[in-house]
């Protein structure tokens, strides 16, 4: 008897010990989340808040802190302490710039119609009725600027009476507008267009308001794709961000500097993109990130003015990470945020002589140091087509290669959007290894980081190639050994979405279990119902009626899952946002409802108040449950 209950002791504390060495999807919900706010006016203080969800209130607790950058010392402070260097005063001191909204029109029924003050109508007569997870109220945003001596002023709108955005909606923020160096003028970011031109076009500029005669010019006019992100140097040269493509949200992001009447484009003899980017301290150079070989890393690229030189773009950080920001530079360090797929962001410092990191924060590092980390592997298969097509292959935490384990597809969303070493609190890599499966990543056409070329092969090919790319991913990793090749599942979101929803219309048998989120399952329904119509537009080629139009044709019927949805015969999970106008509720719906009607073992996880994401704890970890229940039950 005493054996038997010491070996039940010691079975119970070896399911306790793997239990803690394991990340689970509420540990994931304990992983605290950094966010910089800034240094301070000197320069010798770096802010940050930290964030942890509390599923108990279904919200987010903050902590705020200081780090003295010469000691690297952190000290916890209160909110109202963050001295943060405010880069809405003006240089000279005088004034303040801000952001809020103004009612412009009258869109509900009890605004048109005084005496009908319980009407619950909106009334359109035009496009742009929604956007992101908000409907079209007729407020905009506008940016203001007040005297500093006067903080009750109401302040003054620099876009008066326009019914434009700045910021823009859904994502922008402050970065929409800044102080010209000599305190006269403000530039700001906005798209001047209204409904069907608004939906149907990417056309950013960047607009100078003079603030002696309220006067305003459009300094990129020229330029009919997005002109984003503006930002001084120390010498008053204005950057910006610029793709040159009307419509084409994923075109190539480049660099462009104004300065004494000369523009130059910094990038455009460069063979990628820029995502975010930060002037030298001397002006004389610009620091950047950008995907390249499923990561994303730091550059920089020279500014000649009027030398007659070319601009020369260097790599400076390689390594299994991506980039995430550059916050600060200081003298020859640039203060930056890093993640990798085990690790949440950490603030580092890049030594800018020696080209090497150091990190200056763990906030997540007791919680880390208790579970055992997946191994994440890189490595390169041959297409269909010949390609050599990097795949991030992630192996659970003490990985036997003497066992068979489940192995996943993953289906990166976008489409033109980077697999790098994101980490992300739902699509997580070390979780989904952590619960014993092996996850496959492949950086399939119209990935960033693989040259312009590979990024744009996708656009109105979506049933194509990037179709072979995932197969010759999974069918590679198969060979495997200890690969399970009778439990393979495909899972994704949004594009991934569709990419599950089309690959179960002609898998072949190779998978046993399909999971969508938000996915596009009918393309001439996403035609119809989808906000923001210059994407469709552009990946779809166009609207579904235009008959003469061979590559919109394709879309809508070779391409579109729904014309092979009575192939389907593999159970499968979709998942739905109610308030997603980006992929919008008929598509979950459409698919569930044909998968039920087919017989197939099938599920639907509907979340009437998220988005295209899923935002709030309680419901994320409810996603996270359902997500490995239905695996385990599938697979």
């Amino acid at each position: 008897m005493k054996n038997i209950v010491l070996i039940i002791a010691l079975m119970l504390s070896s399911t306790l010990v793997n239990a803690q060495n394991t990340m689970t999807p509420e540990l994931l919900w304990q992983v605290e989340r950094l966010s910089v706010n800034g240094l301070n006016e000197a320069e010798t203080e770096l802010f940050f808040t930290v964030k942890t969800p509390n599923i108990s209130t279904n919200g987010f607790d903050a902590k705020y802190y200081k780090m003295t950058l010469a000691t690297g010392a952190l000290k916890e402070i209160k909110k109202d302490a963050m001295s943060v260097k405010d880069k809405n005063i003006s240089p000279d001191g005088q004034y303040q710039l801000f952001h809020k909204e103004v009612a412009l029109e009258a869109i509900k029924g009890n605004e048109v119609y005084s005496d009908l003050k319980d009407a619950e109508v909106y009334i359109f007569s035009d496009l742009d009725i929604r956007h992101w997870d908000t409907w079209q109220e007729g407020k905009y945003n506008h940016v203001f600027y007040k005297s500093l001596d006067d903080q009750k002023a109401s302040g003054i709108d620099i876009m008066p009476n326009e019914p434009y955005h700045t910021p823009q909606r859904p994502f922008g923020g402050d970065e929409d507008y800044i102080w010209a160096p000599d305190s006269k003028s403000i530039y700001y970011v906005s798209k001047k267009l209204k409904g069907k031109d608004y939906a149907t076009s990417t056309n950013t500029d960047i607009y100078k308001y003079d603030i002696e005669t309220k006067t305003t010019e459009n300094i990129t006019e020229g330029n009919k794709g997005y002109d984003t992100a503006p930002a001084f140097s120390s010498k008053g040269a204005l950057a910006w961000l610029q793709m040159s493509t009307d419509g084409y949200e994923s075109d190539k992001n480049d660099l462009i500097v104004l300065h004494q009447g000369i523009k130059q484009n910094l990038t455009a003899n460069w063979d990628e993109s820029v995502r975010s980017f930060l002037w030298s301290q001397d002006g004389e150079s610009i620091y950047f990130t950008a995907a390249t070989e499923g990561t994303i890393q730091l550059f920089k690229v020279n500014y000649p003015g009027r030398k007659r030189m070319a601009p020369v773009v260097t790599q400076l950080s390689k390594g299994p990470f991506d980039v995430t920001s550059i916050v600060a530079q200081k003298d020859q360090t640039l203060l930056v945020t890093r993640t990798d797929m085990n690790h949440a962001a950490d603030i580092y410092s890049f030594n800018l002589k020696k080209e090497m990191f150091k990190q200056l924060t763990a906030i997540n590092k007791d919680l880390y140091a208790k579970v055992d980390l997946p191994t994440v592997e890189k490595r390169y298969v041959t297409t269909t087509d010949g390609k050599q097509m990097l795949v991030w292959v992630v192996l659970p935490p003490n990985f036997d290669a003497t066992k068979k384990y489940p192995t996943l597809l993953y289906a990166q969303g976008g489409p033109q959007s980077p697999l790098s070493q994101f980490y992300s609190y739902r699509w997580n890599f070390q979780l989904m290894a952590s619960q014993g499966y092996i996850v496959v990543a492949p950086n399939r056409r119209g990935m960033q980081g693989h040259g312009v070329q590979w990024n744009e092969a996708i656009s109105k090919d979506w049933g194509g190639q990037v179709m072979d790319d995932y197969l010759s991913a999974i069918d590679a990793m198969a060979k495997e050994p200890y690969v399970d090749a009778d439990r393979l599942a495909a899972i994704g979101a949004s594009f991934g979405g569709y990419s599950v929803f089309y690959l179960a219309g002609m898998h072949n048998n190779r998978f046993k279990s399909f999971i969508a989120h938000d996915g596009v399952f009918d393309t001439r329904s996403m035609y119809g119902t989808t906000e923001e119509l210059f994407f469709v537009n552009h990946d779809f080629g166009g609207p579904y009626w235009d008959q003469s139009n061979t590559a919109a044709q394709k879309t809508y019927n070779t391409f579109n899952p729904i014309t092979k949805v009575q192939n389907w015969d593999t159970p499968i999970l979709i998942i739905q946002g109610g308030k997603d106008f980006r992929v919008p509720i008929e598509q979950g719906l459409s698919a569930y409802q044909a998968a039920q009607l087919l017989g197939l073992k099938s599920k639907l996880l509907y979340f009437p108040n998220e988005n295209h994401w899923v935002l709030k704890p309680q419901n994320a970890l409810v996603w996270q449950r359902e997500f490995f229940k239905w695996l385990k039950d599938t697979l």
